[in-house]
């Protein structure tokens, strides 16, 4: 009797991806250069609030979505998760282009405070966490004080270079996803 390999949705995640974006690859990020010198510029820029650009963000440029170091060491569900966010982004790059991802989320209209393009980007990217940890680790998950503070902050602290203040438009952003995706209480 043959045993089929049992395929976890990361798995499942990655292979679709490779199926519907040509040249879709993971690489570690602190294996890259580009990405070493982006580390010391968020340093600079943040004037020292961003160190932790190489080991705890993954970042997606074109087809490639960079992890850090310790991806592989992380459980197959988190995984999926993430990857549901880089996935929004591949396809940003693939509607916007390279050259326009990067004038629209590094620079536009500011490329610090208020950097709306940024925000949008992120929001969209976001929203599909939300979903997928709900997915994942239950419709209750993303009502978690801790899971909201932390998405949120993402916006407005140093990791994104504070590239939304608003915190009364991120709670309602916040809100209206969770009812969007069926996850209001």
């Amino acid at each position: 009797m043959r045993y089929a390999r049992r395929v976890n949705r990361y798995d499942a995640l990655v292979e679709s991806l490779r199926a519907e974006i040509p040249g879709f690859r993971v690489v570690r990020k602190d294996q890259s250069r580009l990405h070493r010198a982006i580390h010391v510029a968020l340093i600079g820029l943040t004037f020292g609030r961003m160190r932790s650009y190489l080991d705890s963000f993954q970042t997606t440029i074109g087809k490639t979505v960079y992890v850090t170091a310790d991806w592989d060491e992380w459980s197959a569900d988190r995984r999926y998760v993430t990857m549901r966010h880089e996935a929004v982004h591949l396809r940003q790059f693939r509607k916007f282009t390279l050259p326009g991802m990067a004038l629209l989320y590094v620079l536009l209209p500011l490329p610090m405070g208020l950097a709306w393009f940024r925000a949008y980007f992120e929001k969209e990217a976001y929203a599909e966490s939300i979903r997928a940890a709900a997915e994942v680790w239950g419709k209750d998950y993303p009502h978690r004080p801790e899971y909201r503070a932390h998405v949120i902050g993402q916006f407005m602290g140093a990791s994104y270079g504070w590239m939304w203040p608003f915190r009364a438009g991120l709670e309602r952003w916040y809100d209206h996803v969770l009812a969007t995706a069926g996850l209001s209480r």
